[in-house]
């Protein structure tokens, strides 16, 4: 089962982007990655550019096939060891139209914007943010850090 996020990018003049990616958006997946390889603005306008993902991975990456199930056998072994880092687009790897959406400013963007269980978003501040279901918006950097801590109490406590 598929844990949708979204991740978003408030651009320097107040402008907000946001794509759609279906699957691991949970904080231990795409809240990391995005934390670890999508927080310089310029790499996530690229990202975000390619309209929605079907997953998220640490490279940006180039078109390839959507899915291995989309090759033959002798091909799979090898697919799967090329595109192992690489983002899968709707668009770009499958031909789908599934492009960002725009927002004037980051009060539009909260009235309007797609919701899903996870939503990232990167601010002008240059720091990421993270809505969890129906929660507030939190830094990604705490939430991540308040899951690694519960996740360890609930480990001592067993």
């Amino acid at each position: 089962m598929a844990t949708r996020s979204t991740i978003a990018l408030e651009f320097a003049d107040g402008t907000v982007e946001q794509v759609y990616c279906h699957w691991d958006g949970y904080l231990a997946h795409n809240g990391l990655m995005l934390l670890e390889h999508y927080s310089n603005p310029f790499i996530l306008r690229d990202l975000i550019d390619l309209g929605g993902l079907s997953s998220l991975r640490p490279t940006i990456g180039t078109k390839h096939a959507f899915s291995q199930f989309d090759l033959p056998k002798e091909e799979v072994e090898a697919f799967i060891n090329r595109t192992a880092n690489m983002c899968t687009f709707y668009a770009r790897d499958r031909g789908e139209k599934l492009v960002a959406h725009k927002f004037v400013d980051f009060q539009d963007y909260l009235a309007h914007h797609s919701y899903e269980e996870y939503e990232y978003i990167l601010r002008k501040d240059g720091n990421w943010y993270v809505q969890c279901h129906d929660d507030p918006y939190v830094t990604l950097k705490s939430a991540i850090a308040d899951e690694q801590d519960r996740i360890a109490q609930e480990e001592t406590a067993e």
